[in-house]
């Protein structure tokens, strides 16, 4: 018995079905996400729907007035220097994890990855209680190594990604030639999974940039960072520059998300060395 290759009534309406379900269910879960986005643009000065008007004066309360900027300066500053230091221990793990004489290498990664399962607020009571024994705390560098930990997991996972498909043979081959193993990292390994590190970097910095947990616990009056002020600000006094703030920060994650989307696929859609 031969099967049509079209589909039948049925299975058109069970599809239409499917993408309808389908459908719902996202806009489920943008509604909430994209409501801060109209907010934003309000001329009004309370959260209400219709809109009064049409304005960007929030957008100029957060980028113009001295405590938004340094709330915003102070979240570049963790998000760089955890996205530099993330990067590269994630990078050197990834590799080693990728070899399989590693030794202990089924119990070291589950270790590695625990900040993604454990919650966020045990991570920061931790850090906190340690931080503050080591005079790290209410520090720059106690919130970057704590953001460190948060998002040095997501580096391990992209480069691991990237590893699977590189050829140690070209590592063997480069030492032959008589070059030496930083050379030929530099030249050899690094340019071939640099789609994955450059994707783990930008899961990085949405990930610090966008914490406010454990800045809550680490930082200090002048080290807010530009969620810990929207949090603040939600606790304090609502206004709607809290919206624009929400806007900014989600227009930045998306960009950085949609960039290491496109990296992860350029990594994939490398051609192979056999």
């Amino acid at each position: 018995m031969l099967l049509s290759p079209y589909p039948t009534t049925g299975e058109r309406i069970r599809i239409t079905l499917l993408w309808l379900w389908c459908g719902l269910v996202i806009l489920f879960l943008l509604v909430p996400i994209l409501i801060p986005v109209p907010l934003s643009f309000n001329s009004g000065a309370f959260f209400i729907f219709p809109l009064e008007g049409i304005s960007t004066r929030w957008y100029e309360v957060v980028l113009g007035t001295q405590r938004w900027q340094a709330a915003i300066g102070n979240s570049l500053i963790v998000a760089f220097g955890t996205t530099l230091i993330a990067t590269i221990l994630g990078t050197l793990t990834a590799i080693a994890l990728s070899d399989e004489k590693f030794p202990g290498r089924r119990i070291v990664m589950p270790l590695l990855l625990s900040p993604l399962i454990v919650p966020v607020v045990i991570t920061a009571v931790g850090s906190y209680l340690f931080y503050a024994r080591v005079g790290l705390a209410s520090s720059y560098a106690g919130i970057i190594l704590a953001h460190t930990a948060l998002a040095s997991p997501f580096v391990v996972v992209t480069v691991g990604a990237s590893l699977t498909g590189f050829d140690r043979n070209l590592m063997r081959a480069a030492a032959i030639s008589g070059a030496r193993p930083i050379t030929s990292f530099f030249r050899v390994m690094l340019p071939l999974i640099l789609p994955g590190v450059l994707s783990g970097a930008a899961f990085a910095f949405v990930t610090s940039f966008d914490e406010v947990v454990v800045a809550q616990f680490l930082a200090s009056a002048n080290q807010r960072t530009m969620p810990l002020e929207m949090f603040i600000g939600l606790r304090e006094k609502l206004s709607p520059a809290i919206t624009a703030a929400a806007t900014l920060m989600m227009a930045l994650s998306i960009v950085l998300l949609v960039v290491a989307n496109l990296l992860a696929r350029r990594g994939k859609q490398r051609p192979r060395i056999d």
